[in-house]
């Protein structure tokens, strides 16, 4: 009995401990790689990828070896690993021809054999894993031929060797730009060593010192940073652009050559280390793999590289991260085997049972500690995308600025520029016929070339801040008297508006140490800005504080403008930040170079929206924050415009007429609306010779083109208030009232879309700048066409109006009001505010719409219509002269009779008698 339990004892602990080793045992499969270099980083990044992937699997053993770049001691490596039976061999070869028999040796052993990257000239081989280099090639060309440019010059610099990547990179470019006759290709250069590819690229760049070169296109990185080196040292590097390949990230790689401007772009090129290890793993599984596994590639510019390093930077990280938990899996898992081991035996001299329960608790412990472990690994590939689309979201928000702040620059720019050239313009016809006339369109081209050079040096302060160039030089002032001077600057726009403009002080003497320069911009940025959003008859205060106890001085600007919204307020300072409520065009960097030009004095600037804007600059009095080489000994200075606003007589006010034609002939009346003060008075004063000119910056333009009804409408796009100019001509368009108005666009808006759009609602569409010529005879065509329209409508009112009613709102009009006449022909009682009920437009409105269109006024009109009926009648009725005259609404047959002799000159009765002697005749 002892024997047989002691027995039973040994055979379960056998039966456990053999158990125990079968459940660890696990397959071995072990893979060889002959590298054919690993000099360069792209080869050691597919090392790298390579050992990261293999170590995820606890049951491969990876060998690499090097052949350094020698196709012999590459031979001798495949011949050792055929010799210790690899599993798999995976080759890059360094040749393509010699390496044919000894792969071939490796295949007729049975041993799976993978080319990575490189290709031989022979079929036999497993797979293939690596990029199209051909498509590499064809990459680079399409990319530089997506430039646009009419003609390109090109230098290649090729591969060295003879190995497929060199070959098929330089064929798939030549396959694009052999094709296209403006690709010029100057130079192609094999590199055969570094010292020969330096000198003879430095001698290609000597040869062809006067020819311009766009582009050079690069085997790889590498040899592109050499490349660049060699053109800067030639001082070529702002107008050649390289093109390199491989696309590898970290310090030195294509991704941050191409973010640092070395490079224009790069071509992503895969290495392929951890694809390769996959489908060595499906071999070893028995899976069906591909012949050729071709990786993606794509093209890295300066738009999409720093997406590209955010996202392999995060690769690299879980890499890490990865590599160290199968190096924890791996102690764990031996730390487990081992517990495993003394589990099985102890509870094999007890119960079979209590032994399965304990393996299965402990199962359910690491199972639950493995799903933790990938909720915290799910969990941070979900924060990882978060953060990559935040990032991309910034660029593109980012991108949106930049686009805006040029576009509202570029507006800005427009207006004074058709100023200058309109002055030149009317200068150029008028000649010096008149002193005075060409003192003021002086005077009015000097006022817009100054304020397009602050415009100018607004944006080149812009760039000197960015890079951090800007110096300061501190030198005292009296600030009292330098608030003064650039008061007197934007005096006379403040008379011309009507805007109360003062400056209050308790102080009598107030010096301050500061750069005279910036405090000057600080100054014209902010009262600039007041004087844009404050309306006429507002007011704008400057006042200046000495806060002796904190020895600084304060500086407050404050106007009765918009005002800024309150949730914005925090965003003033940013760079091409916009208000909601701004509906002027605007740089958007004036008030962000403010702040930056106090932040270099020490300063701080703040922002108060309440009844309208008070900006606040606190500066500290003395010079002890300056150093010394900030200081200046420099006095007196020269202000950046003697004057912003100079005082031009101003023809005109808003709502009232600029001028008018005092002769006895017809004086046609346009309705101008624009926001440009300057460019309404030019305008106004041109067109004022010749017309009665009405004016609105866009305020209360709805109003006064519906009370008065003009001939013609000027409009331009941006305008005050909330309606732009597409909006108001689209309105005009489609009020009764005002629809047989001709509109003219006068716009800075020069793209398709917007053109298509205005032509689409109003009759002409120009742009900024134009000349005052080609303005003034659309507007003489267009009323020249409105004549033709309104002869047409006298010829045709009673014939063929009605024929053709549709598609002609203003015919639908005149049909309209013949209707009504119609139905209420005879109603004696029925007159003229009658007639504008049913219309639903005010007798005044009517009367202008009709005397518009048809050259009569309305009563005569109505009157006209009942005649023509009554002739009808007279020729196709047997009706009397009393019967007649009742039907068409005269009040008696004496009226009518002599109604009828004032407009035909003769009789009813005469008129009756003439035509049927003519009838009798006929």
């Amino acid at each position: 009995m002892k024997f047989n339990l002691l027995n039973i004892i040994c055979l379960f602990t056998m039966g456990a401990c053999f158990f125990s080793c079968e459940k660890s045992g696990q397959e071995k499969y072990s893979i060889g790689f002959s590298q054919c270099t690993s000099i360069s980083d792209w080869r050691k990044s597919m090392n790298y990828s390579m050992r990261i992937q293999a170590s995820v699997y606890s049951n491969v053993d990876l060998e690499l070896l090097d052949s350094e770049d020698s196709a012999t001691k590459q031979i001798e490596d495949i011949e050792y690993m055929i010799e210790e039976d690899m599993d798999v061999i995976i080759v890059s070869p360094l040749e393509p021809n010699a390496l044919i028999p000894v792969i071939k040796k490796a295949m007729s052993a049975g041993i799976h054999v993978i080319l990575l990257d490189r290709k031989i000239n022979s079929p036999d081989y497993t797979a293939y894993v690596g990029a199209d280099n051909i498509e590499v090639g064809r990459n680079a060309a399409e990319y530089i031929l997506s430039k646009g440019n009419d003609s390109i010059s090109i230098v290649e610099l090729k591969g060295g060797d003879s190995s497929t990547p060199a070959l098929e990179r330089s064929l798939g470019f030549h396959q694009i730009i052999d094709k296209k006759k403006n690709v010029h290709l100057l130079k192609s250069i094999k590199d055969l060593n570094e010292e020969f590819l330096i000198n003879s690229f430095k001698n290609t760049l000597d040869s062809l010192e006067q020819t311009p070169i766009d582009y050079v296109y690069c085997f790889n990185d590498e040899m592109a940073y050499a490349a660049w080196k060699i053109i800067k040292e030639k001082g070529r590097e702002k107008s050649i652009k390289i093109i390199g390949v491989d696309g590898l990230n970290g310090p030195g790689g294509g991704i941050e050559m191409v973010e640092e401007g070395i490079l224009e772009a790069t071509i992503l090129y895969p290495t392929g280390g951890a694809e390769v290890i996959k489908l060595a793993l499906s071999l070893l599984n028995n899976e069906q793999v591909p012949k050729n596994v071709v990786l993606k590639t794509t093209v890295i510019d300066k738009f999409n590289a720093g997406i590209m390093q955010a996202q392999l930077d995060r690769i690299h990280q879980q890499q890490n991260e990865i590599e160290q938990q199968v190096a924890n899996i791996s102690r764990q898992e031996e730390l487990n085997r081992s517990q495993r081991n003394i589990i099985y035996i102890s509870t094999g001299f007890t119960f079979v049972v209590l032994m399965l329960l304990c393996y299965g608790i402990y199962s359910i412990v690491v199972i639950k500690k493995k799903n933790r472990q990938l909720n915290l690994t799910n969990n941070k590939v979900l924060i990882q995308r978060n953060q990559i689309q935040k990032i991309a979201n910034q660029l593109k928000k980012s991108h949106q600025e930049k686009i805006q702040f040029f576009t509202g620059v570029s507006h800005e720019l427009k207006t004074p520029v058709t100023l200058i050239l309109s002055a030149v313009e009317s200068m150029v016809e008028t000649s010096i016929k008149t002193k005075g006339y060409l003192e003021k369109e002086i005077g009015l081209i000097q006022k817009n070339s100054k304020r397009l050079l602050l415009l100018i040096n607004q944006l080149l302060d812009f760039r000197k801040q960015e890079e951090g160039k800007f110096t300061v030089r501190a030198t005292e002032i009296n600030l009292l008297e330098f608030t003064a001077t650039i008061m007197k600057t934007f005096q006379g726009e403040a008379v011309r508006r009507n805007i109360d403009f003062r400056f209050r002080s308790l102080e009598k003497n107030v010096l301050l140490y500061c750069d005279v320069n910036m405090l000057e911009k600080v100054y014209y940025n902010l009262l600039s800005n007041a004087f844009k959003f404050t309306p006429d008859n507002g007011s704008i205060e400057i006042s200046i504080t000495t806060n002796k106890k904190e020895e600084c001085i304060t500086i407050n600007f404050k106007d009765t403008g918009i005002g800024i919204p309150l949730e914005e307020m925090n965003g003033v300072f940013k760079p091409f930040f916009k208000g909601s409520n701004n509906k002027k065009n605007s740089s958007g960097i004036g008030l962000y170079l403010t702040k930056e030009f106090i932040g270099l004095h020490k300063g701080t600037i703040e922002v108060h929206s309440k009844n309208g804007t008070t900006f606040s600059i606190r500066l500290p009095k003395g010079k002890a924050h300056f150093t010394a080489q900030q200081l200046s000994n420099q006095t007196g200075h020269q202000f950046l415009l003697e004057e912003e606003f100079p005082t031009i007589k101003n023809e005109m006010t808003d709502g009232n007429d600029i001028g008018r034609n005092d002769g006895n002939e017809e004086v046609y009346t346009v309705m101008l609306i624009e926001d440009n003060a300057e460019l309404s008075e030019f305008i106004g004063r041109k067109l004022g010779k010749q017309f009665n000119i009405l004016v609105s910056d866009g305020l209360e333009a709805t109003d006064m083109v519906f009370q008065v009804i003009p001939d013609i409408i000027i409009c331009d796009v941006n305008l005050n208030g909330d309606s732009n100019g597409f909006e108001l001509s689209e309105l005009f368009k489609k009020d009764l009232r005002t629809s047989h108005i001709p509109i003219i666009i006068l716009t800075a808006n020069n793209d398709r879309e917007s053109h298509l759009q205005g032509l689409g609602i109003a009759d002409m569409y120009i742009t900024k700048p134009f000349s005052y010529a080609i303005l003034m005879q659309s507007i003489q065509s267009l009323l020249k066409n409105r004549e033709l329209l309104r002869y047409y409508y006298t010829q045709n009112l009673y014939t063929s109006l009605e024929a053709g009613t549709s598609g002609h709102q203003e015919r639908k009009f005149l049909v309209q009001i013949n209707k009504i006449i119609e139905d209420n022909i005879d109603n004696e009682d029925f007159n003229i505010e009658d007639l504008a009920i049913h219309l639903n437009i005010s007798r005044s409105q009517l009367y202008r719409k009709v005397k518009a269109l048809l050259g009569v006024s309305i009563s005569e009109y109505v009157s006209d219509y009942r005649l023509e009926r009554a002739k009808i009648m007279l020729l196709k009725t047997t009706l009397n002269i009393g019967e007649i005259a009742y039907k068409n609404g005269f009040s008696s047959p004496n009226y009518f009779s002599t109604s009828f002799r004032n407009k035909y000159g003769m009789s009813p009765n005469s008129y009756r008698a003439s035509i049927t002697i003519q009838t009798d005749m006929d």
